[in-house]
């Protein structure tokens, strides 16, 4: 059913062409993007359905986008997500930019024959309440919802939030000139602040902290702001109790709990995209070297990915071997198509989603964070970044440092300035066009990957006296497996079946009615017999939601 839109919006004439356009030269705030979700499903009605999952504790609809042709939810499907980090607003760009390109290229033959076979869930925004802020007057990465929490547990609730000294529109960094600080000017860029190196005998002589006032006075900074809930802390995997912006438990916050509900009733859902700030298609995760041979037991405890098996430990927190190849072979024709290359190391999060969504929803599970920039080992993000501004002519991306008073620091000279928010993670706008281009093209090249069975070498033998030999193999034409190696013991992995439908007068001789069919890898075939007594057609049927049923009738006579 189609969410009417229309009644929460002022009236607004609406074109397509003009969205499109907008999508590939600005941000898209909520307001927006819901306008341009709304203007999709009108456009393309028979193919795109939206729906609103739930509304966040800032009352905002967590949208998701339904595409493809008849039965959706019996066909494989594919998740495709943004938002789920709400300082990573190039995420829901990508997302949102992914459906318009698809609904935009469905009537070539490539996409109808993709969509006659595939559908996609997107997700263009789990985080607004976060992504909100970048277009408030006060800009900072929040990645929060707007639930409100005692961020530092000293009962009293968003009593230290961001602030503005400057009054330039962004909360950024101040720097105390100190010689107890640990902080000194980068010799590389004397506008970056990095921690002194004993090492090569240096000194502090600042404090650095979060542009602010210390409201509490506990001695620490916009500790303690609005909201307080981040999505992709929220997830089951690796959870951290009482660890900061994860909730009360997990699942605790609307958002997540509805995404989880509606991704484990979608049985047909195989692979899950996000884009985000965890990245396994710039380098793709490895398989553990100690993993064993008895597939309930776990890898070892640790954030690390080379976790290995450990005897009585259940927990898995390594990629799986075949699974691994598969994460390979996807991260390959990720840099075969985008370009991409040089993708920086990125940091488990605890409790994040695309962990979750393999190691606990048992789906093929790829994200990317889609833009990045080079950073030499061992060097300052912030310096790289500044230099790679400087080469490719992105301006206004650092507040000068400027001196203020400063209530907490009397007597001291105190600085307000630093890269400003948002610019290390999010390109800019007019970029979006082309990154949305390469990546649409890499999720449907992918998409083509998807499990599909057929049947070869049917073969039917009369054996004399009214009984019959059917033979035949039942083959996975498609590069991916018909489940993730991560699924195969998951209840929410629909197990495949293989029957044989038999006519009145006709019984089984040897065989079974029904059977289960253990998964099949890319190109990889199993074999089925029966003995029937009795003329007359048969119907057999294999599959399951995740890799689509097919059917086939065999006339013995």
């Amino acid at each position: 059913m189609r969410i009417p839109l229309r009644f929460l919006f002022l009236p607004t004439v609406l074109c397509i062409g003009c969205l499109q356009l907008s999508a590939q030269n600005q941000y898209s705030n909520f307001r927006t993007m819901s306008q341009k979700i709304d203007a999709l499903s009108r456009e393309y009605p028979s193919i795109c359905t939206i729906k609103s999952l739930v509304k966040t504790a800032g009352g905002k609809e967590i949208w998701v986008l339904t595409i493809g042709t008849g039965n959706k939810d019996s066909k494989p499907g594919i998740a495709v997500f943004g938002g789920v980090e709400g300082s990573h607003l190039l995420g829901k760009e990508l997302a949102l930019g992914f459906a318009s390109s698809l609904l935009k290229e469905s009537s070539s033959s490539e996409i109808k024959e993709l969509l006659d076979k595939i559908t996609f869930y997107v997700f263009p925004d789990v985080s607004p309440d976060a992504t909100e802020q970048f277009f408030s007057d006060l800009k900072y990465e929040r990645t929060v919802n707007a639930r409100s929490t005692d961020d530092d547990r000293d009962f009293v609730f968003d009593e230290d939030p961001y602030e503005d000294l400057n009054k330039d529109g962004y909360t950024t960094l101040i720097r105390v000139n100190d010689p107890s600080g640990k902080y000194t000017e980068s010799d590389e860029d004397k506008r970056v602040m990095v921690m002194a190196d004993l090492s090569k005998g240096q000194s502090g002589s600042y404090l650095v902290y979060s542009e602010g006032i210390d409201n509490d006075n506990d001695d620490s900074f916009n500790e303690d702001g609005a909201g307080g809930v981040n999505f992709n802390r929220n997830f089951t995997f690796n959870y951290e109790e009482f660890g900061l912006n994860a909730g009360m438990y997990p699942m605790s916050e609307p958002e997540t709990k509805a995404v989880a509900d509606f991704l484990f009733d979608r049985f047909n859902i195989y692979a899950v995209f996000t884009f985000g700030p965890q990245d396994n298609l710039g380098q793709p995760f490895k398989a553990s070297e100690r993993q064993g041979a008895t597939p309930t037991m776990g890898m070892g405890q640790g954030t690390g990915r080379g976790q290995g098996m450990e005897q009585g430990d259940r927990k898995i927190t390594s990629i799986m071997r075949t699974d691994e190849t598969i994460n390979k072979l996807v991260s390959d024709k990720y840099h075969e198509i985008t370009g991409a290359k040089g993708a920086p190391v990125t940091k488990t999060t605890l409790g994040n989603f695309m962990d979750w969504a393999y190691f606990h929803y048992g789906r093929y599970s790829f994200s990317t964070p889609a833009w990045w920039f080079p950073v030499e080992k061992g060097k300052s993000t912030e310096v790289a970044f500044l230099k790679f501004a400087e080469k490719n002519k992105i301006n206004d991306v650092f507040v000068p440092w400027t001196e203020i008073k400063h209530p907490d620091f009397p007597g001291k000279k105190t600085e307000v300035g630093g890269i400003k928010p948002f610019a290390l993670i999010n390109p800019p706008a007019d970029t979006l066009g082309d990154l949305i281009t390469k990546n649409y093209k890499f999720i449907t090249a992918i998409a083509a990957m998807h499990p599909e069975l057929e049947f070869l070498d049917i073969k039917t033998e009369n054996a004399g006296e009214n009984i019959f030999r059917i033979s035949l193999k039942l083959h996975n034409k498609g590069i991916f497996s018909t489940c993730a190696e991560i699924g195969k013991n998951n209840i929410w992995t629909r197990i495949m079946r293989i029957s044989l439908e038999p006519v009145v007068g006709q019984s089984f001789l040897s065989g079974q009615k029904v059977q289960r069919i253990n998964p099949l890898e890319g190109d990889q075939s199993v074999e089925f017999s029966w003995l029937i007594n009795g003329k007359g057609p048969v119907k057999v049927t294999a599959g399951a939601l995740n890799t689509g049923t097919i059917t086939a009738t065999i006339e013995l006579k």
